[in-house]
């Protein structure tokens, strides 16, 4: 594996008092993969490393923890007690290793009875550069010191309580000292790593459109999808302190971006604009698109000569019934751009072209302000493109088709051979992409896979960890699907 140390990364990841974990350490390599049984935690540890992600990508608190099955509440260690003003909280940390060296960053988050950050902690370099800690529990803010080594050793000010210091610490520092160099090029290398992430989970029915509207973020991280700057928060330098969402000097290509805003054709993590995406990147990356297609060779069924994206073929009304059938050799009446109403077709298409009997109904496809239609930024027309597989003499057949297992196959493998150019993510846009490190997250990886094509899956994912852009983060039910691939670390959780 190539271990770039100039490539920031999140090389530990710390589970204090978490939901199940307690005093968990977890050592992550390019390329990790969580086993274990139902209960282990699993899905736990990536939630916690989701948690830091987004706080790190400028997201208040609050953003950063409501999508936790039961609210923040939910992290809070089973059993733990109360204190004498009825509070009960969790923490979480991690280690980020890069030019700076290791550099640590440990937090204390209050759940009960009001969701707030009572301490933060930043060390590496063997100096201890940030420390907050609650000391007026009326006050929205905690007391920050900060490393200076200056005339005055440490600097004091207050911090907000829902928002990450490490994160802040550029719009109060200076720079002036080396002291306050070593806090700015700490904290630039923990946010660059966090931010880094893009969160992935396939779902097979939202990229049929069977399953309901398709949400403008897809699972997992509304709004933005993937690790990005806050929705709705400018994602750099600027904004007040305490309420901006950057590190200076690191802005995120989409800053900015919102939930009326626009992915530009990025894949998003649900991967339910998978069309679009693929209909960009197979025109960008001869070489790439061919990985690509000789992957989803191993892990179908049948032939695979090709994969291509071609406009949708006519049969869906914008009142979302279905129309006349379209024939193969002639696809008309592409589904209309951006026109509210116009629906994407759930229906199975045969080889011939024609619509399958008992095809579901047609759903509309949100837009970014929340009203159906198709969307504009840069990217093909979402509800006009589907991907077709040649299958040689058998024809032609619509993605739609594939099982779930080969679905979410082709999505991950797409997503780990592309980047943030192509994903729905926010990395820093200001720090050269060869000093970068994207990491995926996908939890159940190998969900509805076979073995076969959940250790091809992996056996692409160490080809693409070996040039040193692309980490991995994975649950997995099955850890033998990892047994021989060189470079792949497996933690076993709950044994």
């Amino acid at each position: 594996m190539n271990s770039d140390s100039e490539r920031p990364a999140v090389t530990e990841l710390r589970l204090s008092a978490f939901k199940a974990h307690r005093g968990v350490v977890l050592p992550l390599g390019p390329l990790t993969l969580l086993s274990g049984g139902s209960g282990s935690g699993k899905s736990s540890a990536l939630q916690a490393y989701e948690i830091l992600a987004r706080l790190g990508s400028g997201q208040s608190l609050a953003r950063a923890v409501r999508d936790v099955a039961g609210g923040p509440s939910a992290c809070v260690p089973a059993g733990a007690r109360p204190d004498d003003q009825g509070r009960r909280g969790f923490r979480i940390g991690c280690t980020v290793s890069g030019p700076v060296g290791p550099v640590s960053l440990d937090l204390a988050v209050q759940a009960e009875p009001e969701l707030r950050i009572v301490g933060e902690r930043l060390t590496g370099g063997g100096e201890t550069l940030l420390t907050t800690a609650l000391t007026d529990p009326d006050r929205p803010a905690v007391q920050a010191a900060w490393h200076t080594a200056g005339a005055t050793p440490v600097t004091r000010a207050p911090l907000p309580d829902d928002r990450l210091g490490t994160s802040l610490l550029p719009l109060r520092v200076a720079g002036k000292t080396a002291g306050q160099r070593l806090v700015l090029a700490a904290a630039e290398q923990v946010v660059v790593a966090l931010r880094s992430a893009f969160v992935c989970d396939p779902r097979p029915e939202v990229m049929r459109g069977t399953g309901g509207a398709r949400a403008a973020g897809g699972a997992g991280l509304p709004g933005t999808t993937g690790v990005t700057g806050a929705t709705g928060v400018a994602g750099g330098a600027g904004g007040s302190a305490g309420r901006g969402s950057g590190v200076r000097g690191v802005r995120g290509k989409g800053a900015g971006k919102g939930r009326e805003g626009h992915d530009e054709g990025r894949l998003r993590s649900s991967c339910d604009n998978l069309p679009a995406v693929l209909a960009r990147t197979s025109q960008e990356c001869v070489r790439r698109h061919a990985v690509l297609v000789a992957a989803v060779r191993e892990a179908c069924v049948g032939p695979v000569d090709g994969l291509r994206a071609v406009p949708r073929q006519a049969g869906v009304t914008n009142a979302g019934t279905a129309g006349a059938s379209a024939t193969e050799s002639g696809v008309t009446g592409a589904a209309g751009s951006g026109a509210a109403g116009t629906a994407v077709s759930g229906s199975r298409m045969t080889a011939s072209g024609m619509a399958g009997a008992g095809a579901p109904a047609a759903v509309p496809v949100a837009g970014r302000g929340g009203t159906a239609g198709a969307q504009s930024g840069g990217g093909p027309d979402e509800a006009g493109v589907q991907v077709v597989l040649d299958r040689g003499a058998l024809g032609e057949m619509p993605v739609e088709q594939l099982g779930d297992g080969e679905l979410r196959f082709l999505a991950l493998a797409l997503v780990l051979l592309t980047g943030p150019g192509v994903l729905a993510m926010d990395p820093a846009g200001e720090i050269p992409s060869a000093h970068q490190q994207m990491t995926v997250m996908a939890d159940g990886m190998d969900r509805c896979m076979d073995r076969r094509q959940a250790r091809e899956l992996v056996s692409l994912a160490v080809r693409m960890a070996e040039r040193g852009h692309v980490r991995l983060l994975g649950t997995v039910r099955d850890p033998s699907v990892a047994e021989g691939l060189p470079g792949v670390q497996v933690l076993h959780l709950g044994a």
